[in-house]
């Protein structure tokens, strides 16, 4: 126990009231009942900038229990400097400049005794008594304290007390259970016949049969009735909401417009106003705030997002950037992709995640000859892939041949176009397994009701394929849809596409032609009423492995209604295109709108209902360009144009010829790709080099890499960087050229596989993530996460690729008009010297008068320099006579 006698609270209370009387400066605790503030302090109010500048934020920097801060001297007039008479403390200016000390004490109000939030205290006396009072308070209460704890530690002894009934006995009886019957006993044994069997267990899956379980569900017995005497409820008011929301259906848009005209002054009131004096004040007072928002609007663009910009680099500033590409998932089917390789991959256009690969025998022209037979019984395969399922395809499209190349419909994403290697071009209709591609995207919830009790994926049979004949004679090497804005008729001229449907594409194989096929019927000539009786009486055909009936007016009977032929410039033969490239122009639509997909087609309808219109009917189209780039096998890119001409002499329909022919590469070119983002900018990938070309630009390519150690097999452009593009090679690596970086070099080169990479192709599924897909000759579709530096494209990354595009150009407009200079001057020489070697011989007594002449001119330069000498006096007439 201490020794001290402890204090009660009525006497602490009372001392405390002394002190505070005893004192006439205000504390923390006191609340002053008269509005008018002391003199040796001054109530201020503060900004939350000015409170954060000096470290007073109130609630939290200085709070009820911590109401001080001390603020120095300097930074108070250094802020009255620099704020000037913005700053709060600008009102006492005066008397922080005369304060004696460097430190002044700033309380914080909570309770707003002196009718603001702050108050500043002024003299060197008051300071000190505000703080020490504080000082000495919490002393006193911390011994107040430890008296209040010993009081609290003395033990009592506690007392017993008679018990009192309030009811409790009433409800734990009621609440009790008592037995108001005897128990019921009952015997269970089992069938003699059973006892001594022998038991035999095993595991059985409850689902299986019906006695697997016995199941007791519970269930409400009329016999008995529990009364319920006491519930325990409880409840919360709440306000009562709800959220909702709507959304226009837009079916399709429709021309709209509102014509109206604005409210005006009469002329009078604009005069009366234009003259007024207000106005003339008005602007003479605003005049000089105006120039000078002007001028910041023309140093600084207001309009430009700063965090944008910030963020441009953040990864380079943090140095954790990942620049490598990342394995995101591989695809392979042990049946389908043993022993072949992936000629052609396309990402769907529409289903995020979905993509699809050609599968064609990994063998030589021989060995096809030798093993043609199997073939035909081991039909060909185009795979879709989805992330979902990694081991079984989820849709086949069962092919007549090999097929090398392969594209979605533009305008339906359910038809596809598929060339082969027999020079047939295939069409598939997926429309009826659209919603299985769908179902992908759930995450694997539907898969396991996709496949049948076989696990056995849907083959798709192809809905028509063209004539032999008709078609082309190699192997069909690249396939592409025309636009839907546009089409083509006999003569290739563009017209309008009044269906806004794709209907027409484009072929090229190494027979030295470039076809062009339509989907729909063409024009039937009237019919006799026999023809009509026949076919009404012809019984339809049975459709046992249900192909769709889309194209079955083309199956077998399709031909081209364009050959573009390509003769060579200035020889005899034809180039043997294995690339073409169109420019996708398209024209808007007369009333500004897209027509809706037709996805879900009835059988019978869509394609087939579509008839080829009359040549009067077509509308031709001006700004349409029919000029294509060709890639051959000898590595020339041709330049030439569709449209069919008639020949003078003949009256022939004939192809003109291609309008000039560059040639760069010395093997067979593999890759003619435009850029997505500069549409006269072309790609061009051989087997040693690359090439980038501007169409316009005939002196040849604006940027050519130097030739390679490995063969170069495929080429792609980024679709969301203008200056990066991707470089596949025999090896199995990947190039990433990145112009922003390197020219000469690539950016980095990564190995994917073992085996040679055939197609490369990139996909954005969403803005954080861009794949990249590579196949390789084995058979395996990787799948890779193209990282942040090569897929975050800056502001003005496009600008300056643009301008590195022209200084290019500038360049080999220089380069080749100092070759026209050279060659000119060099035949300058060449004719000089032929000039020289016909001049005839000079006799001899003619140089020998020159050489008189000559001799007679020196001797008269002698006498003059000795003349000049003597005049000079720097020669005497001794020396003269010496010389002589």
């Amino acid at each position: 126990m201490s020794s001290k006698r402890p204090k009660s609270k009525e006497a602490h209370k009372i001392k405390g009231k002394d002190k505070k009387k005893e004192n006439n400066f205000p504390t923390a605790d006191e609340g002053a009942s008269e509005p008018d503030h002391p003199d040796y302090i001054f109530p201020l109010v503060l900004t939350s900038a000015t409170q954060e500048l000096f470290g007073c934020r109130a609630d939290e920097d200085l709070t009820g229990e911590n109401p001080y801060k001390l603020l120095k001297k300097e930074d108070i007039v250094q802020d009255m400097k620099t704020r000037a008479s913005v700053s709060d403390f600008s009102p006492i200016k005066q008397l922080v400049l005369d304060y004696p000390e460097d430190e002044l004490l700033l309380v914080f109000d909570r309770d707003f005794t002196y009718g603001q939030s702050f108050y500043l205290v002024l003299t060197v006396e008051a300071k000190e008594n505000i703080l020490k009072p504080s000082v000495q308070g919490d002393d006193e209460e911390q011994i107040n304290h430890e008296e209040e704890d010993e009081e609290m530690i003395i033990p009592k002894t506690p007392e017993s007390r008679p018990w009192m009934s309030l009811g409790s006995e009433q409800e734990i009886e009621e609440e009790s259970v008592t037995e108001s019957r005897p128990r019921l006993r009952y015997k269970i044994s089992p069938l003699l016949r059973r006892c001594g069997a022998p038991v035999c267990f095993s595991d059985r899956i409850a689902l299986d049969g019906k006695e697997g379980f016995v199941e007791c569900p519970s269930y409400q017995d009329k016999s008995f009735s529990i009364r319920e005497m006491e519930r325990h409820t409880a409840i919360q008011a709440s306000g009562d909401t709800k959220h909702s929301s709507t959304q226009t259906l837009w079916k399709y848009p429709r021309n709209m417009w509102t014509q109206y005209e604005s409210r005006e002054f009469s002329p009078e009131e604009k005069e009366h106003h234009l003259q007024s004096e207000n106005l003339k004040n008005f602007i003479t007072s605003v005049l000089t705030r105006f120039e000078i928002s002007l001028q910041q609007n023309h140093i600084t663009d207001v309009f430009c997002d700063d965090w944008t910009a910030l963020c441009e680099d953040d990864g380079a500033l943090t140095g954790k950037t990942e620049t490598q590409l990342k394995e995101y998932q591989s695809f392979m089917d042990l049946h389908f992709s043993k022993e072949k390789t992936i000629s052609h991959i396309h990402w769907h256009p529409t289903i995020s995640g979905v993509i699809a690969v050609a599968m064609t025998e990994r063998l030589s022209l021989e060995e096809r000859i030798d093993n043609s037979t199997k073939l035909l019984l081991n039909p060909s395969y185009i795979l879709f892939w989805n992330f979902t399922d990694p081991i079984n395809p989820q849709l086949q499209l069962e092919c007549p041949d090999d097929v090398l190349c392969f594209q979605f419909c533009p305008s339906d994403p359910n038809i596809i176009a598929g060339g082969c290697m027999n020079g047939q071009v295939v069409l598939w209709d997926i429309s009826a397994h659209v919603e299985r591609l769908q179902d992908t995207r759930s995450g694997g919830k539907n898969i396991s009701n996709k496949l049948d009790k076989n696990n056995v994926t849907p083959v798709v049979r192809y809905c028509a394929v063209s004539g032999i004949e008709n078609g082309h004679k190699a192997p069909i090497t690249d396939i592409q849809w025309l636009p839907e804005t546009f089409e083509l008729s006999k003569l290739g001229i563009p017209v309008e596409n009044p269906s806004r449907i794709s209907v027409q594409l484009g072929t090229c194989a190494p027979d030295c032609c470039v076809l062009f096929w339509d989907l729909r019927p063409p024009r039937v000539v009237s019919q006799s009423l026999t023809d009509v009786k026949q076919k009404s009486e012809e019984k339809p055909l049975e459709n046992p492995h249900g192909v769709p009936n889309t194209f079955k007016h083309l199956n077998l009977t399709w031909k081209p209604f364009i050959r573009v032929s390509l003769p060579k410039i200035g020889s005899s033969g034809e180039y043997s295109p294995l690339k073409f490239s169109l420019r996708d122009n398209t024209v808007d639509c007369p009333t500004g709108d897209k027509p809706p997909q037709n996805t879900d087609r009835e059988e019978g309808c869509g394609f087939a209902q579509l008839r080829v219109p009359s040549a009067k009917q077509q509308k031709p189209l001006e700004n349409i360009s029919t000029k294509l780039y060709v890639g051959t096998e000898d590595g020339e890119l041709v330049y030439t144009d569709w449209k069919i001409e008639k020949d003078n002499d003949s009256g022939r329909l004939l192809s003109s010829k291609p309008i000039h022919r560059l040639l760069v590469h010395d093997t067979l070119v593999n890759t003619v790709s435009r850029s997505p983002f500069f549409r006269d900018i072309i790609l061009t990938v051989s087997s040693f080099s690359f090439a980038i070309w501007k169409e316009g630009v005939t002196s040849g390519p604006i940027l050519r890499s130097a030739c390679s150690k490995m063969l170069r097999t495929v080429g792609h452009w980024s679709l969301s960087r203008p200056a990066v593009f991707f470089i596949g090679k025999e090896d199995g690596s990947i190039e990433v050229w990145d112009l922003l970086q390197n020219s000469h070099e690539p950016s980095q080169s990564q190995n994917i596989s073992s085996a040679a990479v055939t197609c490369i192709s990139t996909s954005s599924i969403s803005s954080k993530q861009h794949l990249l897909a590579v196949s390789d000759r084995l058979g395996t579709l990787h799948i890779l996460q193209i990282p942040w530096t090569l897929r975050r494209s800056s502001n003005s990354e496009r600008q300056i690729v643009k301008k590195y595009f022209e200084k290019e150009e500038e360049r080999l407009e220089y380069f080749e008009k100092r070759q026209i200079q050279h060659e000119k001057e060099k035949k300058e020489m060449e004719a000089e010297q032929q000039r020289k070697k016909t001049e005839p011989v000079m006799p001899l007594k003619q140089e020998e008068e020159l050489e008189a002449e000559a001799l007679k001119e020196y001797e008269q330069f002698l006498a003059l320099e000795k003349v000049i000498l003597k005049n000079m006096g720097l020669l005497t007439e001794t020396e003269d006579r010496s010389d002589l």
